[in-house]
């Protein structure tokens, strides 16, 4: 296995927004290498809690012992964080103080060639952030309709050129099946007209990212788990979100703004009959962005977007 490495974006912005003090019980549930969790654990000592999550097996063998220091301290389980409610019953845990999940895909799945994440070296079509189940990247690409291709890369990959694409992998996929990154590469390179390539993009990035969001079904454990760390938030509680993309940072805005929200009843009626009450008070008024410095120190801070809330 290769060495676990996975650099943390705006580490200082997520301490100062999940605010992170003695006793409380905090999740992050992207738990990645443990650089979010090593700060949150060293701001809530002596007896702070985390409860680590995380889908890669890889990244929770690794972390574990980065993370021993800490003791009975940390928990940590594998998992999807959109089954946030059962995975914390487990823990025996019914309220936290604090939660945070640092989106999409990490320094280690895409420097680590054979998990197929990444358009820069050959590897399997793979992209699965947890490689016990579940289809690849490959069965996609070999198995769906053309018309699923184009609403998959259009969608999630937000990209223009998605028929061509889709028609070009459809095309290719008659000659022989394609299973390794590169010879995606080149489909997309060629589906793509080279005039029409983006100066600091690479042609296939968006492609890539549709088929990852669609393998791991990224949106929906979104959207799940913000939902239900909201409701396992204690008053007073912090939720912060680091995301990477629009889709992403759409649905996080959306889902804290859902929870702001008040009476929903028809204009007129002289009681309120829905019940309906703000539950969380947004505390980033538009989404934190890295500084230049940062971005200089490590470069995928550049997209990152963090928003954060605090449960009324």
């Amino acid at each position: 296995m290769a060495r676990f490495h996975h650099l943390s974006v705006l580490p200082e912005e997520v301490l100062r927004f999940l605010a992170p003090r003695p006793g409380g019980i905090y999740v992050d549930g992207t738990l990645g290498g443990g650089g979010h969790a090593r700060q949150i654990l060293d701001a809530s000592a002596p007896d702070g809690r985390l409860i680590g999550i995380d889908r890669d097996r890889e990244a929770l063998a690794a972390t574990a012992d980065r993370l021993a220091g800490y003791g009975e301290r940390v928990m940590l389980r594998q998992g999807n964080f959109a089954d946030l409610a059962e995975i914390l019953a487990d823990c025996g845990v019914e309220a936290i103080d604090g939660f945070l999940a640092d989106l999409g895909v990490s320094s280690h799945q895409l420097d680590t060639a054979e998990r197929g994440f990444s358009f820069q070296q050959d590897a399997p079509l793979d992209m699965r952030m947890d490689r016990s189940g579940g289809a690849t990247a490959a069965d996609l690409v070999n198995g769906l309709s053309e018309g699923e291709l184009v609403r998959i890369i259009r969608e999630y990959g937000e990209e223009r050129w998605a028929a061509r694409i889709a028609a070009f992998i459809v095309r290719e996929r008659a000659e022989a099946p394609i299973e390794t990154t590169l010879r995606l590469v080149d489909i997309v390179k060629g589906a793509i007209p080279k005039a029409k390539w983006e100066e600091r993009l690479h042609p296939a990035t968006r492609t890539f990212q549709a088929l990852r969001i669609a393998v791991n079904e990224e949106l929906d454990s979104v959207s799940r788990g913000l939902a239900a760390a909201v409701r396992m938030l204690r008053p007073g509680g912090r939720i912060a979100v680091i995301s990477f993309h629009s889709l992403e940072d759409r649905i996080v805005k959306q889902t804290f703004r859902g929870f702001t929200g008040g009476c929903s009843c028809p204009k007129g009626l002289a009681v309120c009959i829905c019940g309906n009450v703000p539950t969380l008070r947004i505390i980033t008024a538009k989404p934190v962005m890295a500084t230049d410095d940062e971005i200089e120190r490590n470069p995928r801070a550049r997209s990152a977007r963090l928003r954060a809330a605090e449960k009324l």
